[in-house]
Parts: C-alpha cells; sequence; structure tokens
C-alpha cells in the first residue's frame, strides 16, 4: 500500500499534526506549540477522526505540561487534571478524546517514582502506548472483517474512517486496504459527506492514493446508486457506541442505513474499543456537536444561502441498532443482540 502522510507524530517530545483542512490540495504539517493550539487543532478538525482525536489528545497533554516540571509533584498533578479536563472540551460527541485523557489520568494515579520529570516520563510512556495500540486496533479490525469484501463488490462508505482519521489504517477502511493488498477487485464508492466533504477531501483521496478502485459520490446519489444494484455493502466508522449498539456517527449515516434496509444490503460499523461506551445506555444520551452557520451557509469560501438564514448544523446523527448488522472490532464482529453481546466482549 502507498505509504500516506502520517496523521500525527511524536518526535523528540514535539507533537506534530497534519492540516486535514487543507487537504487534498496541500499537504501540511504543524508543530503543535500550546496546548491551546491542539485544542485549536481538534476544534477546527485539523486532526479529526475519533481514534485520531483520542491519540491527539493524550500528546496534547503532554504539550500542556512539558514546560512545567520544575512544579512539585503535587502540584504537577492537579496541573495534568486541569489541562486533561480543558481538552476535553474541545468536541464532545466522539468518546475516544475523553477515554484517552482518562487513560492519562489513571496512568499519573499509578505513578509510583519521585518528582514531576519522573511523572512527565511515565504519561510520555503512557501517550506512546496509546499510539501504538492504536496502529495495532486498526489491523486487527481489518483482518475480522477483510473477507467480507468479496471479488467485484460495490462497497460504499460515509465520511472517512480512514487511514486520516486514525493512526494506523483506519476502521471502516481497515478491511478494504487489507482486501486490495490481498488482491481483491472490488469498488469502494465514497460519499462526499456535505457540508466538511470529508468524503471527498480525505477517503476518496487516501483511497485513490494507495491505488483503490474509488468513485467519488454526493450524499444525495445513494439511493439511486443502490436502486441500481451497485452496492453490495455500507461500512462506515463510528465516533460513539452506546451500551445498547446504537452508533453515533457523521451526519448522514442513519439515512445511509434506513436506506441499506430498505434495498437489503448489510450496514456495517467499524469501531476499536476505545469508541464503545458502555456508560451511555443509549443513543439518546450522546450529545451531538452543533456547529457553525458559516459551515452550511458557505461552499468553500463562497457563500451560497441568503445572508441572515437560520441554520441547523449537527455534525453527527444517531443510527439505531436494529439498521446496524454488525460492529467490526479488534475482537470480532459483534451482531445483535448488541447490549448483551456488547457486554459480554468489553465488561
Amino acid at each position: 500500500m502507498t505509504t500516506l502522510p502520517q496523521t500525527l507524530r511524536w518526535s523528540a517530545g514535539e507533537l506534530y499534526l497534519l492540516d486535514q483542512t487543507k487537504l487534498p490540495l496541500e499537504v501540511i504539517e504543524e508543530k503543535q506549540e500550546s496546548v491551546e493550539q491542539v485544542w485549536d487543532s481538534i476544534k477546527q478538525l485539523k486532526v479529526r477522526g475519533a481514534p485520531a482525536i483520542g491519540v491527539a489528545g493524550a500528546y496534547g497533554l503532554l504539550v500542556a505540561i512539558r514546560e512545567k516540571t520544575a512544579m512539585n509533584l503535587k502540584d504537577y498533578s492537579q496541573e495534568v487534571e486541569k489541562k486533561a479536563a480543558y481538552l476535553d472540551t474541545a468536541r464532545p460527541t466522539a468518546v475516544n478524546l475523553k477515554w484517552a485523557l482518562n487513560r492519562m489520568l489513571n496512568s499519573t494515579k499509578t505513578f509510583s517514582g519521585n518528582g514531576s520529570r519522573g511523572l512527565y516520563k511515565h504519561l510520555e510512556e503512557e501517550a506512546i502506548r496509546i499510539h501504538e495500540e492504536d496502529v495495532q486496533l486498526c489491523l486487527k479490525m481489518g483482518i475480522n472483517a477483510v473477507l467480507l469484501i468479496k471479488e467485484g463488490m460495490g462497497v460504499l462508505t460515509h465520511c472517512n474512517a480512514g487511514a486520516l482519521a486514525t493512526t494506523g489504517i483506519g476502521t471502516a477502511t481497515a478491511p478494504m486496504y487489507l482486501a486490495h493488498q490481498n488482491g481483491v477487485q472490488f469498488r469502494v464508492y465514497a460519499d462526499e459527506t456535505r457540508p466538511l466533504l470529508q468524503g471527498a477531501r480525505l477517503t476518496s483521496w487516501e483511497l485513490n492514493k494507495a491505488g483503490l478502485d474509488v468513485t467519488l459520490l454526493t450524499d444525495n446519489m445513494a439511493a439511486h446508486i443502490m436502486s441500481q444494484g451497485l452496492i453490495d455493502m455500507v461500512i462506515t466508522g463510528t465516533d460513539r457506541v452506546a451500551a445498547n449498539g446504537d452508533v453515533a456517527n457523521k451526519i448522514g449515516t442513519h439515512g445511509l442505513a434506513i436506506l441499506a434496509k430498505h434495498f437489503g444490503i448489510p450496514f456495517y460499523v467499524a469501531c476499536p474499543y476505545s469508541t464503545i461506551d458502555l456508560n451511555t445506555a443509549e443513543g439518546s444520551e450522546i450529545v451531538i456537536e452543533e456547529r457553525k452557520a458559516e459551515e452550511v451557509t458557505h461552499f468553500g469560501l463562497r457563500r451560497t444561502a441568503p445572508e441572515e438564514i437560520k441554520v441547523c448544523n449537527p455534525a453527527f446523527d444517531v443510527t439505531p441498532n436494529e439498521l446496524v448488522t454488525g460492529l467490526i472490532t479488534e475482537k470480532g464482529i459483534i451482531r445483535a443482540p448488541f447490549g448483551e453481546n456488547l457486554r459480554k466482549e468489553y465488561l
């Protein structure tokens, strides 16, 4: 597979993020100089995708505390908690950010050494483990689902749950990349994903760059393409899975699931354990991020809506579990009854 630019990297104590708002026209990496910059990079979608946000949050916490190791250990530990709470406010829907920050905080509690410098090193090792684990989780999801993709299939995906949304080979795209490596001939259909066009700018770019057969669609073409018999399976990612198997993902996912049900097409959702939130009972409890009106009133830099028009801009929607064929995880493909089977695997 063609090597793609790294979503993020940690090098010599410095965090670098690929600015995904510039893709596909420019490939620009930004060094993160402060915790405020990391927060803004997450908020502005320079780094995005639930797993990648989690890894960025862990490293972002290191950026926040690296210059403060002269503090005594008690004050330093309190500073870690304070900065973790700040970073957690960047985006509310994807659970991975909170998961990674909580993991860093729990690591603070297990520190048995002396001094703030020792705690920083301890936390850096934990952040690196989170990063390395994400790469392996992506690979395991791919291995567990690669046989779903068969010769001649058409596979539809939405938004970007690819390498750019993780630090590995993606969640939804993981089986696609492995099937491609195995020589399976199939076609991917990528929804453009309005209003921010992650499917057009990111998914079609990375899949095409890796040599996969990918066709770009506008979001409202999916029903027609399905009706023509061109789609055999839908695979999306998710930003949070509730305990009952409801999934929150990029706006438009729920509609695709309804269409897939109508046309009798399997609808799979790929997610690592860090995206599964057993503390949230069902999808109705998930906070849906509402983003700024300009994302809808403008297409790029050009205004395409009247001045003063009212705008609704939810970034995510919730797909009920009854529309989900299976959850592709690092442990295998989890099927209904989701509440029972998720508890078996993850409690």
